[in-house]
């Protein structure tokens, strides 16, 4: 069995150290990625099936999926601000804080209204588009 070992490192006979390319700082793949798109189906899943339990409606839930996506209207300015104000709408933080004080408030639609903001971010996050870097549309924490 022939193991192929980055300059410096020792190999391990029960672990195979192949590397097919370098890894980018902030690239995610192999098991990991798996892990996090898992993750990102979990929250889609979930979120769809509290929604509907809690009685939402699909008018509703179409009309406000896509309104996470206005926070790349930031990218009009620079991709800075581009960067901050996607990521500002695309935060699990947020869509929680608002599930928390709709819970608290006994306000329903808050409380669907997060429903489907995290179901937007597992949609997105499901399809690799993850939180952005000012350097790049394209530069996120999964790709």
């Amino acid at each position: 069995m022939k193991f192929d070992t980055p300059p410096g490192h020792a190999a391990i006979p029960f672990m195979s150290t192949h590397v097919e390319a370098p890894v980018r700082p902030g690239a995610v793949r192999g098991g990991v990625a798996v892990v996090l798109r898992g993750e990102a189906l979990t929250v889609l899943v979930l979120s769809v099936v509290a929604y509907r339990l809690l009685g939402g409606g699909w008018t509703l839930f179409a009309w406000l999926f896509l309104i996470p996506d206005l926070g790349m209207a930031g990218y009009l300015i620079n991709r800075r601000v581009g960067a901050a104000s996607y990521n500002l709408t695309h935060t699990y933080i947020l869509a929680a804080a608002l599930a928390g004080f709709a819970l608290w408030r006994g306000w329903r639609l808050g409380e669907l209204m997060a429903l489907i903001w995290a179901a937007h971010i597992g949609f997105d996050r499901l399809l690799g588009y993850g939180l952005k870097y000012a350097v790049g549309f394209k530069a996120t924490h999964l790709s």
